[in-house]
């Protein structure tokens, strides 16, 4: 599922390196390249692995920002192509644009690797849309094409985009997934201007006074950001620089978040009017509840409504990537956004007597920083302030806050995910409450391991030639349940028996499912089921009077994210869960047991494992528990958690041998 997103990232220039994007234009020889291209052109690189598809030559933003809040900026990039697969990231350029964010001038040069120089301007720009099947905005995105993307080409670019920012923040992202050779930020400030610079995950460098109020930061060098396996989102990862603006105009001042407070205050400022409720809310919210008189139940007949009732679609212009649309013409229209929905519910909810606020979150862990108060929120939740009279039970998205009281954690935008329970991507994630008195950011919880549970229970047979049979009943609560039931929901109806031959082909080299059924698939408050029949002719080898087969039939845990070159980066597991695994195999008469797998008992501080395989009375009977109970794996202890992966692996991999006994 495409996780939709609140856009306040919008003070920031979208840009999008691409290769797909239709024909080159007619590029022109005559206007060579400028000196800033052709210098970076010629300098000689150190070596760099053999992998590397590109180097970034030259990453300058020179920022200018004038007395009345306006703010000019001059982008320029060079980067020199190694390998043909650069041309997916860095065969294109896209500049987003709105009514409030300009561009003035863009230009872009090819230099190949014989010295031609292609030169495109405003001629060769197409100007694009940017929105889709569930998204309307006035973000539009000027289009260039690159000629001559090859190795040991050189493109390059400039251009110059205006802007009135609703808050007086800036990034400078200089660390990218290739080498960066050089960097540098520019700033200009009026006179009485101050800023605030904080350096996220890089070493803090000094800025050079170069003019009067006027700061340059260069870096040479910058490592590439390595894509690995289960890695935490990139970005939470790269270097940059946050910048704030201090104006000494007491209007325009009112637009630097200092603070995390001064950001939820400007937040409620935005938003006061927006939870006005109307005749029309009020008897729906009076049909849903009807009848019912638990408080919890009234929540969930609510929370359910705007979940699965609610459409998704974004309208968002101008401001409206920040301030909602009111809760009246949400319901009327029966449509919006994430912040859309969130503030329907919360007039809802309003009208039974619950309190809530507004949460502002990024769905990639780890891009919201306590120490660097930011608007790098990309989507909106409510935190629902529970009355005394609900109980605890069953509420596991939920934290005490000192004033606050018992604060429940619910996202209306994901229809998967039912009340009480959090999707995983913004569990152990930073969330901006947003009260009347100001913003807090507070530590969402990480779900405990017993609420997210799989559990799987089969029955099979074992004939004397290897072939085994059997049914497989599978029950899921919480992420796995969500998982499974956006998966299925989002699969036409036709081709939902190949999710269970994907799932079965990763454990067996030859079957034929011979049945399949889901049960409570659109009941998300109840626990998901799956059964699913299957036939796997040889799946015991036979070696003379031996039968070797493998307890562990269906269903893998081991990982091969660790094996490889050592890895520079954390892991990032989706959830804590814990997934229960026992099997009964009826052996084939006259067989008995020659060995069976050893017992195997696990722990590490990120998770556990069991298994026990015994036979009775001609059943070979397997049990196992995996678990994890943390998500984020620091550096220092991936080869804690690669030990624990191995031995998973090696169990997984065991087989009992049977004998064929003597007549």
């Amino acid at each position: 599922m495409t996780r939709p997103r609140i856009k306040l990232g919008g003070l920031f220039a979208l840009l999008a390196l691409s290769g797909s994007l239709g024909a080159v234009p007619q590029a022109r020889a005559a206007e060579s390249a400028p000196d800033w291209l052709r210098t970076a052109a010629q300098e000689t690189l150190p070596e760099y692995p053999k992998d590397t598809v590109a180097v970034v030559l030259l990453d300058e933003r020179q920022t200018t920002v004038k007395p009345d809040g306006e703010i000019e900026t001059l982008y320029r990039r060079a980067v020199r192509i190694l390998r043909p697969e650069a041309r997916k990231d860095f065969g294109s350029l896209g500049v987003s644009f709105t009514s409030e964010t300009k561009i003035s001038y863009m230009k872009a040069w090819t230099i190949s690797s014989d010295g031609h120089e292609f030169a495109l301007n405003d001629k060769d720009v197409t100007e694009r849309n940017l929105y889709d099947a569930i998204e309307f905005t006035d973000v539009r995105m000027d289009m260039l094409k690159f000629p001559e993307v090859n190795p040991g080409s050189v493109i390059g670019y400039e251009y110059v985009q205006k802007r009135r920012p609703f808050m007086f923040e800036d990034a400078w992202e200089f660390q990218d997934t290739v080498p960066v050779r050089h960097a540098r930020f520019v700033l200009q400030l009026p006179p009485s201007w101050e800023f605030a610079a904080q350096w996220i995950n890089y070493a803090e460098q000094q800025a050079q006074n170069t003019g009067p109020n006027a700061h340059t930061w260069e870096l040479k060098d910058v490592p590439a950001i390595e894509i690995e396996p289960d890695m935490p989102a990139w970005e939470s990862i790269a270097g940059r620089l946050g910048v704030k603006y201090f104006p000494d105009d007491p209007a325009l001042r009112t637009k630097t978040d200092a603070s995390w407070k001064d950001m939820g205050l400007w937040y409620t400022a935005l938003t006061q009017s927006s939870r006005n409720s109307t005749p029309q809310i009020k008897q729906k919210v009076t049909e849903l509840t009807s009848g019912i008189a638990d408080p919890l139940g009234k929540m969930r007949a609510l929370t359910e409504y705007v979940q699965q009732h609610i459409r998704y679609f974004a309208i968002e212009i101008a401001i409206g990537g920040y301030q909602p649309h009111p809760a009246g013409d949400v319901f009327n229209h029966q449509y919006g956004d994430c912040k859309d929905k969130a503030t329907l519910l919360s007039t809802m909810l309003h009208e039974i007597g619950i309190e809530s606020f507004y949460v502002l979150i990024d769905t990639d862990r780890g891009i919201v920083r306590p120490d660097y108060p930011s608007t790098r929120f990309d989507h909106a939740i409510l935190a629902i302030r529970l009355p005394d009279s609900i109980p605890d039970g069953g509420l596991f998205a939920m934290v005490k806050h000192p004033t606050l009281g018992r604060l429940l954690f619910f996202d209306p935008t994901n229809e998967y995910v039912p009340l009480g329970y959090l999707p995983s991507y913004l569990q152990d994630n930073y969330g901006l409450v947003v009260t009347p008195e100001g913003g807090e950011l507070l530590s969402l919880p990480l779900l405990a391991p017993s609420t997210n549970r799989l559990l799987r229970t089969a029955k099979f047979s074992l004939d004397a030639t290897g072939n085994l049979s059997g049914e497989v009943r599978e029950m899921r609560w919480g992420g796995p349940a969500a998982d499974g039931r956006e998966e299925f929901q989002e699969t036409a109806p036709a081709k939902r028996v190949e999710i269970f031959e994907n799932f079965l082909g990763r454990s067996l080299n030859d079957f034929t499912l011979t049945g399949a059924s889901i049960g409570n698939l659109d009941q998300s408050d109840d626990e998901l089921s799956l059964d699913y029949k299957f036939v796997s002719p040889g799946y015991a080898k036979m070696a003379g009077d031996l039968l070797i087969v493998r307890p562990r039939v269906v269903g893998t845990q081991s990982w091969v994210i660790l094996a490889g070159k050592p890895r520079k980066y954390p892991i990032e597991f989706e959830e804590a869960t814990r997934q229960d695994d026992v099997f009964d195999i009826t052996l084939p008469a006259g067989y008995v047991v020659d060995d069976l797998p050893a017992p195997v008992n696990v722990d590490c501080e990120y998770g556990s494992y069991r298994s026990d395989v015994q036979v009775s009375d001609g059943v070979l009977h397997y049990k196992r528990t995996y678990e994890i109970k943390d998500i984020v794996v620091p550096t220092l202890k991936l080869y804690e958690v690669k030990n624990f992966l191995q031995q998973v692996a090696e169990d997984e991999s065991s087989s009992a041998v049977l004998r064929r006994a003597a007549p």
